[in-house]
C-alpha cells in the first residue's frame, strides 16, 4: 500500500527525467559529400534529439543498421544534390525513420523534416540575394506567413509531465482496487464475514467504514506525497493551487475504494474479483484519453470510458492542474467521481447476504 506506489513513482519519474529523449542515433548516406551537404549534416547534428553516429556507404547498408536497431533513422543525400541546388533545379533528399518506435520515430522525423525545410530556405535565400534582393524582402518572399507557435501549459513539451500525471494515479487506482477487493474478499474466503459483521453491530455500512477507513488515510497520504513530489520537487506545472489537487486526490481514493467494493459485491469469489479489478485498472490506461483522445474512439468506447474512474480524474487534471480553469468548469468529472463513491450503496444488502450465507468455492 505504501512501498509499491512510491517505488513506481520513483521508477517512472527517473525513467522520464529528461522529459524528452535526446541524442538518438541517426545514420547518414551522403553520396554527394560536398561542403554544402556537410554543412546541412552539421546543422542537423545540432538538433537536441538527433545524434549522427555513422556515415554509411549505401542505402541498403543503412537500412540494415536500422533493422538491427543500431540507428532509429537515416538521412539520404543522393549524388548531384549540390549541383542541382546551384543550378536552381529541385534536388531530392530522403529520410527514413523507424515508426515502430513511436516517440523516437516521430521526434526524429520532425527534426529531419525541419532541417530539410531550413536547408531549402537557406538555398533560396542565397539565390535571391545573388539576384540583388535584400534579406528582408527575400525572407518575405520565402515565408510570407510567419507562424509563431506557443505550447500552452507544458511549453517544454516534457513527456514526463504528459504521462506521469496520469500513469501514477492510474497505478495507485489499480492498487486500491486490488487491496479493497482483497480486504473484503478475504473475509468471504476465510469464512469470517459473520464475525466481522458482528463486530459492526450487523451493519454492513459500519463494517465497510471500519475496515476501509485506515486504507483511505494511507492511500490519500500516498496520493498527497505524489502531488508534493511531482509539483513541489520536480516542478511540474500546476495552475490550480493545492486545494483542487488534494480534493481530486481524495475523491480519486474514495471512488477507487468504492469501485473495489462494487466488484467484490458483484463477484464474491476472490480470484474473479481480483482478476476483474486488475483488468479494469489496466484498461483504464488505454481508455482514459491521455494516450489516445477519447473523442477519436468508436462511439461505443466513448460511452464506455465513463465507467473508468481514471477517465474523470484525468479530465480534472487537464481542466484544473494543467490549464488552471476554475473548479466550476470541472463539475462533471467531480460529479462522476462522487457517483462512484455512492456506488456501494446499491449493493450493501447483497454484500451483507454474501457475508452471512455465501459458501466460498475455492
Amino acid at each position: 500500500m505504501v512501498a509499491a506506489p512510491l517505488l513506481c513513482c520513483l521508477f517512472f519519474t527517473t525513467l522520464m527525467y529528461e522529459g524528452l529523449p535526446k541524442d538518438m542515433p541517426v545514420g547518414v548516406v551522403d553520396e554527394d559529400n560536398t561542403s554544402t551537404t556537410r554543412e546541412i549534416l552539421r546543422n542537423m547534428d545540432a538538433f537536441s534529439q538527433v545524434h549522427l553516429t555513422e556515415d554509411y556507404a549505401s542505402v541498403s547498408e543503412a537500412r540494415r543498421a536500422m533493422q538491427q536497431g543500431r540507428i532509429y533513422a537515416f538521412y539520404y543525400i543522393p549524388e548531384g544534390t549540390t549541383e542541382k541546388i546551384l543550378s536552381s533545379r529541385q534536388p531530392t533528399v530522403s529520410f527514413y525513420t523507424n515508426n515502430s518506435l513511436l516517440i523516437a520515430g516521430s521526434l526524429i522525423y520532425r527534426d529531419l523534416r525541419t532541417m530539410s525545410v531550413l536547408a531549402n530556405a537557406s538555398v533560396g535565400l542565397q539565390t535571391l540575394q545573388a539576384k540583388g534582393m535584400d534579406e528582408r524582402t527575400a525572407m518575405a518572399f520565402l515565408q510570407p506567413i510567419v507562424i509563431d507557435t506557443h505550447a500552452l501549459s507544458n511549453p517544454w513539451l516534457n513527456y514526463s509531465v504528459y504521462l506521469n500525471n496520469t500513469i501514477l494515479p492510474g497505478i495507485l487506482m489499480m492498487m486500491i482496487f486490488m487491496v479493497t477487493v482483497f480486504a473484503i474478499g478475504s473475509e468471504i474466503k476465510e469464512g469470517t464475514g459473520k464475525e466481522w459483521l458482528a463486530m459492526a453491530d450487523n451493519r454492513m455500512w459500519n463494517a465497510l467504514v471500519g475496515k476501509l477507513l485506515p486504507h483511505t488515510v494511507i492511500f490519500f497520504s500516498v496520493a498527497a506525497a505524489y502531488d508534493a513530489y511531482l509539483y513541489g520537487i520536480l516542478g511540474f506545472p500546476c495552475h490550480s493551487g493545492i486545494g483542487p489537487l488534494l480534493c481530486a486526490a481524495f475523491l480519486m481514493v474514495l471512488a477507487s475504494q468504492s469501485f473495489g467494493v462494487f466488484l467484490i459485491s458483484v463477484l464474491p469469489t476472490l480470484r474473479l474479483a481480483l482478476s476483474s479489478s486488475s483488468l479494469w485498472g489496466v484498461v483504464s490506461f488505454s481508455i482514459s484519453g491521455f494516450s489516445f483522445p477519447v473523442m477519436a474512439m468508436h462511439p461505443a468506447l466513448q460511452v464506455l470510458s465513463n465507467l473508468f474512474p481514471l477517465r474523470h480524474y484525468f479530465l480534472i487534471y487537464v481542466s484544473q492542474t494543467l490549464n488552471g480553469y476554475p473548479m466550476v468548469y470541472a463539475w462533471k468529472p467531480y460529479l462522476a467521481l462522487l457517483l462512484f463513491v455512492l456506488l456501494p450503496l446499491l449493493l450493501l444488502r447483497r454484500l451483507r447476504t454474501v457475508m452471512l450465507n455465501y459458501d466460498y468455492i475455492p
